[in-house]
């Protein structure tokens, strides 16, 4: 399965990739706003989408809009500073599959990372 991490923070970016962790994840790509995500998104087709919520040019709520009217199938994983039960509800109600706060350990990443992963393969992603 392919990951595409999206955050506006090169150090955040870099941090999940290395701390990803999943055997089925076999290529990474990273973009840093949801402009250039949803490029990444069509040019790659993957099937994990890893989404911060305060970027430039497109935030992350319009770019898991646009990902879930793309009539590709992808499970996104939300990953935001912004602490609150009303934005990880708003997040899930646009077809978000998972919410964790940053910071984060290494640990509820992988166990996140490991949900997410089972979600793609549940709506037909293939390793």
């Amino acid at each position: 399965m392919k990951l595409l991490i999206v955050d506006d923070s090169l150090i955040v970016r870099n941090a999940i990739e290395r701390n990803v962790r999943h055997p089925e994840i076999t290529e990474i790509f990273q973009a840093d706003n949801g402009v250039t995500a949803l490029q990444a998104f069509y040019r790659h087709g993957p099937e994990l989408v890893t989404m911060d919520l305060t970027m430039p040019h497109l935030d992350g709520i319009g770019c898991l809009r646009e990902i879930q009217n793309s009539g590709r199938p992808a499970s996104v994983l939300v990953i935001s500073a912004i602490n609150s039960h009303r934005t990880a509800m708003e997040a899930v109600a646009k077809g978000a599959c998972g919410f964790i706060v940053k910071p984060f350990t290494p640990q509820e990443l992988i166990e996140a990372m490991n949900e997410l992963v089972l979600h793609a393969r549940e709506n037909g992603a293939h390793p």
